[in-house]
C-alpha cells in the first residue's frame, strides 16, 4: 500500500493539477491521482469546467478496465455524491474498484456532501485532511461561498488620501493612475460579476468589461450587475457587454446574493458608488476590501464611503489589513473584516 510520503507527494501533484482547471463559476478546482499497491503513479485527472467529467472520472477516464482494482485515489476534494450534469464521483470510485481514497478538504455543498459516507459504506478505506490547509488556500472562495450560501463579495473603491471618491462636482476620472486601473481590470476578470448600482450606470454610463491596456476586452469577463429601480436607458454602454447584464430593481441585497449564488456566481466584484458600497458593508456582506489610495488630496463632502450605520466609535468595523502593495504612484490596500469575537467568525454566522 501507498506509503504517507507517497499520498503527499501524490497530493501535491493534485493540486497541481487542480489549479489548471478554471477558478470561475459554479464548480471548485479539482484534480485527481491513482496510485499503484506500490505508490506508483497509474493516472491523473482534473475537472475542466461545468459540464465536463469531475476529476476522478478523468483520472479513471485515463485507466484500462480493473486497472484501478485496489488502487488509492488522491482528491484535492471529498469526492462528489450526487448526480447533476455528471454522476456521482463517489459511485464512480466505488464502481472502479477503489480501494482506498485520499483527500484534503470536505465539500460543503447541501447536495455534494457526503461521498466519504458513501465510500465508507462500501467499505473504502477514506483518510481525510491531507494537505488541507493548502488545498483550502487554492479554492477558499468557493468554498467561503459555500458556507455562506452567496458570493464572495469583493468591495473595490479608489479614492484619495483624505477619503474622497471624487471632486465636488462629481468628477472622478481619473483619480489613480494606470497601473492602479489596470490591477482593477485584471480582478474584474478574475471575478463572476461585477455589481453597480443604477446611479453609477445612469451618471458614469461604465461598460463594466474587463479591458487590457490598449482597451480591448480580456479574454474572461464578469457578468454586469445592475442594483436599483431607477430605469436605464437601452443606449447604456453596459448593454454592449458580452455578457447580458442582470437588473435587480430592489434594495434588498441579501435577496440580490441570494439569487446570485444560485445562477452559479460565487465571487462577485462591487465596484458601485458610495451609495452601493455603503449598503453592502452595512448588511454585512462584504468579505474582501480593495481600496486604492491616490497621492492626491480632494477635499469636500464626496467621500467614499456613507453612512454605515456607525453611531460611536464603539461601533467601528475593524479591518485586518491583508497586505499593501505599491501600483505606480498609488497604493492598494486590501483587506479583510476583522470578527468582533471568534464566534462571530463561525461561516454559519455571517450573512
Amino acid at each position: 500500500m501507498a506509503e504517507q510520503s507517497d499520498l503527499e507527494a501524490a497530493m501535491r501533484r493534485a493540486l497541481e493539477l487542480a489549479a489548471q482547471g478554471p477558478a470561475r463559476g459554479v464548480n471548485p478546482q479539482v484534480g485527481c491521482v491513482i496510485l499503484d499497491d506500490d505508490g506508483q503513479q497509474i493516472a491523473e485527472g482534473w475537472h475542466r469546467g461545468a459540464g465536463t467529467a469531475h476529476a476522478e472520472v478523468d483520472a479513471l477516464s485515463r485507466l484500462s478496465p480493473g486497472a484501478a482494482h485496489g488502487a488509492t485515489a488522491v482528491v484535492t476534494l471529498e469526492p462528489c455524491n450526487h448526480t447533476g450534469r455528471t454522476g456521482p464521483c463517489a459511485q464512480a470510485l466505488i464502481d472502479a474498484g477503489i480501494a482506498r481514497v485520499v483527500y484534503a478538504v470536505s465539500d460543503p455543498g447541501d447536495a455534494s456532501a457526503g461521498g466519504a459516507k458513501r465510500l465508507r459504506a462500501a467499505g473504502v478505506d477514506v483518510q481525510a485532511g491531507l494537505l488541507a490547509d493548502d488545498a483550502t488556500a487554492l479554492i477558499a472562495d468557493w468554498l467561503a461561498a459555500a458556507w455562506l450560501g452567496r458570493p464572495v463579495i469583493t468591495l473595490k473603491w479608489a479614492s484619495s488620501l483624505d477619503g474622497r471618491a471624487a471632486a465636488d462636482d462629481g468628477s472622478s476620472q481619473w483619480i489613480t493612475g494606470p497601473d492602479a486601473r489596470a490591477d482593477v481590470h485584471r480582478r474584474r476578470a478574475a471575478s463572476d460579476a461585477i455589481i453597480v448600482g443604477t446611479g453609477t450606470v445612469l451618471a458614469d454610463d461604465p461598460s463594466l468589461t474587463a479591458r487590457d491596456a490598449a482597451g480591448e476586452l480580456l479574454s474572461e469577463q464578469p457578468v454586469p450587475v445592475v442594483i436599483g429601480t431607477r430605469p436605464v436607458p437601452n443606449s447604456a454602454a453596459l448593454h454592449r457587454h458580452p455578457h447580458a447584464p442582470l437588473f435587480f430593481p430592489t434594495s434588498d441585497l441579501n435577496a440580490v446574493v441570494r439569487d446570485l449564488h444560485a445562477r452559479g456566481i460565487r465571487h462577485a466584484f462591487v465596484e458601485g458608488g458610495p451609495t452601493l458600497a455603503s449598503a453592502f458593508e452595512a448588511a454585512g456582506l462584504v468579505d474582501r476590501y480593495l481600496i486604492y489610495l491616490a497621492p492626491t488630496l480632494l477635499g469636500g463632502g464626496r467621500t467614499a464611503l456613507g453612512d454605515i450605520g456607525v453611531g460611536s466609535i464603539s461601533q467601528q468595523h475593524r479591518l485586518t489589513v491583508d497586505s499593501i502593495e505599491r501600483l505606480g504612484d498609488d497604493l492598494l490596500v486590501v483587506a479583510s473584516p476583522k470578527p468582533a469575537s471568534p464566534e462571530s467568525a463561525r461561516p454559519e454566522n455571517r450573512n
